[in-house]
């Protein structure tokens, strides 16, 4: 299977819209926060160290990431240094392969910062993207945050 293209687009005033306006399939609403949620998060949490960029195939706008990037270590409340926070990808263009390119982008980006794990936790329950994860190489680390099972995905080796 061909990795699908897409790049890591900053989120401005001229796009904030039509990237807030991805939504998930409905039945996974439950396990993922909407992109307006999860700008609200992000600079209501600077502490988490937020990084985001918009998901975009050619001109458009599919999806969504954030990330903790490089968080000191000893902050209360936060999984890092790396921790993949959100990765949503628009209902319509679920299927193609975007997911695993934006992760395929974001390992990169971090083993060029001096990562060497990436970090992120998951709901449990029916239709939880625990499988795709571990499909990717992500292994559990026995841990659970608030009810969310966590993984790692090493990056030396």
């Amino acid at each position: 299977m061909t990795t699908a293209r897409v790049r890591l687009v900053e989120i401005t005033a001229d796009n904030r819209d039509a990237v807030c306006a991805l939504r998930v399939h409905p039945a996974q609403e439950r396990l993922v926060a909407s992109v307006a949620k999860s700008l609200d998060d992000a600079a209501s949490t600077p502490e988490g160290e937020p990084w985001y960029r918009a998901v975009y195939a050619g001109d458009e706008p599919v999806g969504f990431v954030m990330l903790s990037w490089n968080v000191p270590p000893g902050r209360p409340g936060v999984i890092g240094p790396y921790f993949l926070w959100r990765l949503l990808i628009d209902a319509a263009h679920q299927g193609r392969g975007y997911g695993r390119a934006v992760l395929a982008q974001v390992v990169e980006l971090v083993r060029a910062d001096g990562g060497t794990e990436l970090l992120t936790s998951h709901q449990q329950g029916e239709g939880n993207p625990g499988p795709f994860y571990l499909g990717l190489g992500f292994e559990p680390t026995g841990e659970v945050d608030e009810d969310e099972i966590v993984l790692r995905l090493v990056l030396t080796g």
